[in-house]
């Protein structure tokens, strides 16, 4: 994520902050600035880094948990999955249009 430390959440949208981390991440994802198997920064670095309290990072990387993006192992960190779901396949609690 060192290509991209400038980016900061927007304060004044109306998209919640955890939200924009999470998209700003997902990206990070699927251009492959952040390839399969690469460990995230620690939670307090990413805070740091976006600007944005810690509890907003656990907030977010819950949200790529769910979105099948990351998984967390126990002590080692938060990694980028292997299999990535598809783009445009709707979450659960999603409806499509």
């Amino acid at each position: 994520m060192a290509d991209d430390r400038e980016w900061r959440p927007d304060a004044t949208s109306h998209v919640y902050v955890y939200l924009q981390v999470v998209h700003h991440i997902a990206e990070q994802i699927r251009t492959g600035h952040l390839p399969v198997g690469a460990r995230l920064p620690a939670e307090r670095d990413l805070a740091e880094q976006y600007g944005v309290a810690v509890n907003t990072i656990r907030r977010a990387v819950r949200e790529l948990r769910d979105q099948g993006l990351v998984i967390t192992v126990p002590i080692k960190g938060t990694f980028v999955r292997a299999e990535q779901p598809p783009a445009d396949t709707p979450r659960e609690n999603e409806t499509a249009d």
